[in-house]
């Protein structure tokens, strides 16, 4: 299968050229001025830009939480993702305590299996590593899951503690794995809490009064404290304010490898949006959302490279049924929202519309930084001679507003409901199939491939 895109604007991390591109099996085989070879399909890209399709390197698809399950599984959620630019995701495997690692990856391999519609790979969300168990993570990463979370929060869930921590760092680290760090200090949120609700304050809105930004701060210094002990990178994942995020420059200024990402809720929603009422349970996420002010800091982040990625945490659950499980009583709402579908046009938006940033790092944020950070680089994350043809046509110009009655991520509410926005993903390639043509999907579940990654942070 040939297929040829024509007059498109190609967009990388750091191109920004006219050219047309010939793809053969799955990848991009020619880029030149006017290619004319004999192709099975051939796509106008006349006005737009052509760009790498997203990685979202933060999902939950099918996650067990509070009671009840996230509402997208595979194949709702990469079908949205597709939707929206995204070609893979990294979701997260989880290991309960008392379970193997390999056992924990088993069981997100079945959850997957048949079902993609688009590319996936694997972290692994570690609640137990003692000695022992190290040759076996090692086992795990050379299956191509080189990538680990651990919690500082949800004591008696996942949190696990400082010389767990240590220990994984040090372990990954050795191998070029990488921890991605949940950074709150779970233990003091939870006496906070407790306070919260012996004075009757159970609305959505204490979600976040009880997770103030210094609980997010200490978190992450001491994640980032603990990684140059072990002599290793360490990731942050959904940063979401000014104090967390000083944390991570001073660290980056002083040589020391921290990374950290951010998600689309932290730029553009805010504290404000819980309100009164239990509406606000549709923003009852970790970290929960902070005061407007942080969102410049956030951006100048996105800007300055203190922090390198952008992903979704997406993680939704419905207001019927799911979210109403806590109506009486925050502690009990599932924490999470949806996201997938929305990311990379939000980002171009707000980012590049409203001149935060440039078209090459809104490339770089969406997708190349992702590739880069989790082995998946240059096979995924760029246009380019070899690489995967896991390519977007994306409108520029062409204005839509995002909804509930319109996306197709399995979920009952927008977080974003009546935005308008500017930037529509056009036409979708995975690995040179077309998957989305004109809000259509082409694509077939069961066509994703299993991603195994390399060693991390190549960036």
């Amino acid at each position: 299968m040939k297929t040829l895109i024509k007059n498109g604007r190609i967009i990388t991390a750091v191109d920004d050229y006219k050219a047309d591109i010939l793809i053969e099996d799955e990848r991009v085989s020619v880029i030149g001025s006017q290619l004319n070879m004999e192709a099975d399909q051939v796509l106008d890209a006349t006005d737009k830009l052509v760009i790498p399709g997203g990685i979202d390197p933060h999902t939950h698809m099918e996650l067990p939480f509070g009671g009840t399950e996230s509402s997208d599984d595979f194949r709702t959620g990469t079908i949205a993702a597709a939707h929206g630019g995204t070609t893979s995701i990294i979701d997260f495997a989880v290991q309960y305590k008392g379970q193997s690692l390999i056992e924990g990856i088993d069981n997100w391999h079945k959850k997957a299996e048949g079902k993609t519609a688009i590319d996936y790979g694997f972290h692994l969300i570690t609640t137990e590593l003692e000695d022992k168990q190290i040759e076996e993570l090692y086992t795990v990463m050379d299956e191509g899951v080189t990538s680990f979370k651990m919690f500082m929060a949800y004591p008696g869930v996942f949190l696990v503690d400082d010389a767990t921590i240590f220990r994984a760092m040090s372990a990954a680290g050795s191998r070029g794995g990488l921890i991605c760090m949940h950074a709150e200090n779970g233990i003091v949120i939870n006496e906070i809490i407790k306070r919260a609700i012996e004075k009757g304050h159970t609305a959505p809105k204490y979600h976040a009064l009880t997770r103030p930004t210094v609980a997010e701060a200490e978190g992450v210094h001491r994640a980032i404290a603990i990684a140059e002990m072990a002599e290793s990178p360490v990731y942050i994942v959904h940063l979401s304010c000014a104090d967390a995020l000083n944390q991570v420059r001073q660290a980056r200024d002083r040589g020391i490898a921290a990374f950290a990402e951010t998600c689309p809720q932290y730029l553009f929603l805010s504290i404000d949006d819980y309100g009164e009422d239990f509406n606000g349970a549709k923003y009852v996420m970790t970290p929960p959302l902070r005061e407007k002010s942080n969102q410049t800091e956030l951006w100048k982040g996105l800007k300055m490279d203190d922090l390198q990625v952008i992903s979704t945490d997406h993680c939704p659950f419905c207001m019927k049924e799911q979210k109403e499980l806590g109506r009486d009583d925050f502690t009990k709402i599932p924490n999470g929202a949806p996201g997938v579908e929305n990311r990379v046009p939000l980002i171009y938006n707000g980012g590049v519309v409203e001149s935060r940033i440039s078209l090459n790092r809104f490339v770089e944020l969406t997708s190349t930084a992702a590739a880069k950070m989790f082995g998946l680089f240059p096979k995924k994350g760029t246009v380019a001679v070899g690489s995967d043809a896991d390519i977007v046509i994306f409108d520029g110009e062409k204005e839509q507003t995002l909804s509930s009655k319109t996306h197709h991520m399995n979920c009952d509410y927008n977080a974003y409901e009546g935005r308008r926005i500017k930037g529509v993903v056009e036409t979708v390639l995975s690995r040179g199939k077309v998957v989305i043509d004109k809000g259509e999907f082409k694509g077939k579940y069961g066509d994703g491939k299993f991603l195994k990654r390399g060693t991390c942070v190549s960036i």
